[in-house]
């Protein structure tokens, strides 16, 4: 029986330090190419935004999936709640970042356009 907690517990500081290792290499490749910004990065363009941000925006999500994957214990569940929360949170980051884009672009046409002034 004391063999098993011990198992349990040497299982769940691999585990705990595995998440670690992984989130903390995101943010130091986030972090990187913030300070980095490479120029092929910060010059392309792909709907409207540069690529660089795209892969902030990517990193990002995989960071709070991979977050909400090991902290809230997803892998454990059944795969329809695992569906629910992940499709649902999914669906709503893609939205905002369809909205965030689609309005900002019209923003920055329309001042760009000199139609209104920057006097916020």
């Amino acid at each position: 029986m004391a063999h098993d907690t011990t198992h349990a517990h040497e299982s769940s500081t691999k585990r705990i330090w595995t998440v670690f290792i992984i989130l903390s290499v995101i943010t130091l490749v986030e972090v990187i190419l913030g300070i980095i910004k490479p120029d092929f990065l910060v010059h392309t363009y792909f709907i409207s935004l540069k690529l660089i941000n795209w892969i902030f925006i990517v990193l990002t999500i995989w960071k709070a999936y991979y977050i909400t994957w090991a902290f809230m214990h997803m892998e454990g569940e059944t795969k329809g709640l695992r569906r629910s929360v992940v499709w649902t949170a999914g669906f709503l980051i893609v939205y905002l970042i369809f909205i965030l884009l689609t309005e900002g672009d019209y923003v920055y046409e329309v001042m760009q356009r000199e139609q209104i002034a920057w006097d916020f």
